[in-house]
C-alpha cells in the first residue's frame, strides 16, 4: 500500500464517509487552477468580509505583478478545514492552506494532510522573523511545526465609558463589581454585557469564566478530557458562570445572540461591555471607538486563581500550511511565504485592517485605536488565559458549542456539567 493511500484512507476516517462522500461527488468545483506553470493554488479564510481579507487579496495581486507568477486562491469561510481534507482526498488540495489551528486542523500534520514546516523556518529565512510564543503554539507534541504563524488572537473586553457614567458605574475589575455595575446599567435601560449566546463567541465566554478558577495545566487537562465533574474547580467556575448569568450580568435573550448580533448592540450603544477577539473591535466605527477603553474580564471575588481581570490570548489566528501535494512546490512557495511575512505586507495588515500578526513587529495602526489598545495591555494589568480551541477533541467541538449555549438558558450547573461532559462523549 503506498503512503498516498494510507493518508487518504486516514483522512477519509477523520472526516467520515458519510461526510465525505457528497463532497466528493462534487469534487470538480475544489479543484485549485494551478496547472500552469510556475502557478499557486492557496486556500484561504482571509476572505469576504473577514477583516484583512481585502488587504491579503492585494498582497497577493501585488506579488503577481511583481514576480509573473498567478496564484489561484480558493475561499472559504468556518467550512474551510473539512472542504480542505475533501479535496486532499480526491488529490484536489490547494498548495497553501490559510486557516486556524483548531478542532480538525489540529491533526492534518500528523495525518500526513500537511507536511511539517520544522525545518523550513531557517532554510528560508523566518525563525527570527516570528514572535518565539507563536512558533511553540504551532509546534505540535512530536516537534513537528504545524505551519507558520501568521495572524493572532487577542480576546480582551471593551468597556463603554459614556454609557457606564450614564449609570454612575467605572470599568469592574472583580466579580462582585461587575454584578453591580450590571445592576446599574439595566436602572438606566441599558444593557449590561453583550455575547453570541448562541455561538462559539458565547462558548470563549463560558470558558473564559472557568478559567477564573483553573491553573493552565488544569485548564488545559479539563477542556481535553471534558470531564468538569472530576474537577472541583471547573465546578466552581460554573457555579460562578451561574451566579454571574442569575445575577444578570448578560443582556436579556442572551441566547439568542450571535458573534455579529452581539457587536452590532455594542456598536449601536444598546449594551456597555462585549468580550470581542481584537479582530472585530477593528469593525467598531470610529465615534463608539473614542467612547471605549479595552480591559479584561473581571476576576471572581472569592477563590478564583487570577491575579488580574483575564483576556484570552493565543497564536492560533490563521497559519500557512503546506500541502502534500504542495511539498513538491516548494521552490515557489518559498518566496510567497517571504512575501507574505515581508515588512510590506505585514505593516499592511496591520494598519490596513487592524490584525494582530505573529510576525516581530512594533508597528501599531492608529485608524484601530481598540486593537491597539488591546495590544499595549500588559501582565501587569490582566492575567492571560489559554483559547481552549488549541485542547479541545475535534469531535467535541461542535457539540459543545450547543452544551455551553444551553448555558445562558434558566438551568442549574448540574445540569450545564451533564450536558457539557455528553459533548465529549464520542471522544
Amino acid at each position: 500500500m503506498s503512503h498516498s493511500i494510507s493518508r487518504r484512507t486516514l483522512l477519509r476516517a477523520a472526516i467520515g464517509g458519510g461526510v465525505a462522500a457528497p463532497l466528493l461527488a462534487g469534487c470538480g468545483a475544489l479543484t485549485p487552477a494551478s496547472s500552469r506553470p510556475g502557478a499557486l493554488s492557496v486556500h484561504t479564510q482571509l476572505s469576504g468580509a473577514v477583516a484583512g481579507a481585502k488587504v491579503f487579496a492585494d498582497a497577493v495581486a501585488a506579488y503577481e505583478r511583481r514576480t509573473g507568477r498567478p496564484v489561484a486562491l480558493l475561499k472559504n469561510g468556518s467550512d474551510l478545514p473539512i472542504v480542505f481534507e475533501t479535496s486532499s482526498l480526491a488529490g484536489a488540495e490547494a498548495d497553501v492552506a490559510l486557516v486556524n489551528l483548531q478542532g480538525r486542523t489540529l491533526s492534518w500534520t500528523g495525518l500526513g494532510a500537511t507536511i511539517p514546516l520544522t525545518g523550513l523556518l531557517d532554510e528560508w529565512g523566518l525563525r527570527d522573523k516570528i514572535i518565539p510564543e507563536a512558533l511553540a503554539e504551532w509546534t505540535d507534541a512530536d516537534g513537528n511545526l504545524r505551519a507558520f504563524p501568521f495572524t493572532r488572537t487577542n480576546w480582551p473586553v471593551s468597556y463603554n465609558t459614556r454609557l457606564l457614567e450614564q449609570a454612575g458605574a467605572q470599568i469592574p475589575t472583580t466579580s462582585d463589581e461587575l454584578i453591580a455595575v450590571a445592576d446599574a446599567l439595566r436602572s438606566k435601560g441599558i444593557g449590561p454585557v453583550t455575547v453570541g449566546g448562541s455561538d462559539w463567541s458565547g462558548q470563549k465566554m463560558f470558558l473564559q469564566v472557568i478559567q477564573g478558577f483553573l491553573t493552565a495545566d488544569e485548564a488545559k487537562r479539563v477542556f481535553g478530557s471534558g470531564k468538569l465533574s472530576e474537577s472541583p474547580a471547573a465546578v466552581a467556575g460554573v457555579e460562578h458562570f451561574v451566579e454571574l448569568r442569575d445575577a444578570g450580568v448578560f443582556v436579556d435573550d442572551v441566547q439568542g445572540y450571535t458573534s455579529d448580533s452581539e457587536l452590532t448592540q455594542f456598536n449601536t450603544g444598546k449594551a456597555a461591555i462585549v468580550p470581542a477577539m481584537s479582530s472585530a473591535l477593528a469593525k467598531v466605527p470610529a465615534e463608539r471607538a473614542r467612547e471605549v477603553v479595552v480591559g479584561g474580564w473581571p476576576k471572581p471575588s472569592r477563590g478564583g486563581v487570577l491575579a488580574h481581570p483575564s483576556v484570552i490570548r493565543s497564536f492560533n489566528g490563521h497559519g500557512i500550511w503546506i500541502s502534500r501535494g504542495g511539498a513538491d512546490k516548494l521552490d515557489l512557495i518559498k518566496p510567497f511565504v517571504q512575501h507574505l511575512y515581508s515588512d510590506e505586507v505585514i505593516d499592511s495588515m496591520i494598519l490596513g485592517s487592524g490584525r494582530d500578526m505573529s510576525r516581530i513587529t512594533d508597528t501599531v495602526s492608529e485608524d484601530f485605536p481598540l486593537v491597539a489598545q488591546a495590544s499595549r495591555l500588559t501582565d501587569q494589568q490582566v492575567s492571560p488565559v489559554m483559547l481552549p480551541d488549541l485542547v479541545i477533541p475535534q469531535s467535541a467541538f461542535e457539540p459543545m458549542i450547543q452544551a455551553t449555549a444551553a448555558a445562558y438558558g434558566p438551568i442549574p450547573a448540574e445540569r450545564i456539567i451533564e450536558v457539557f461532559e455528553r459533548a465529549y462523549a464520542t471522544v
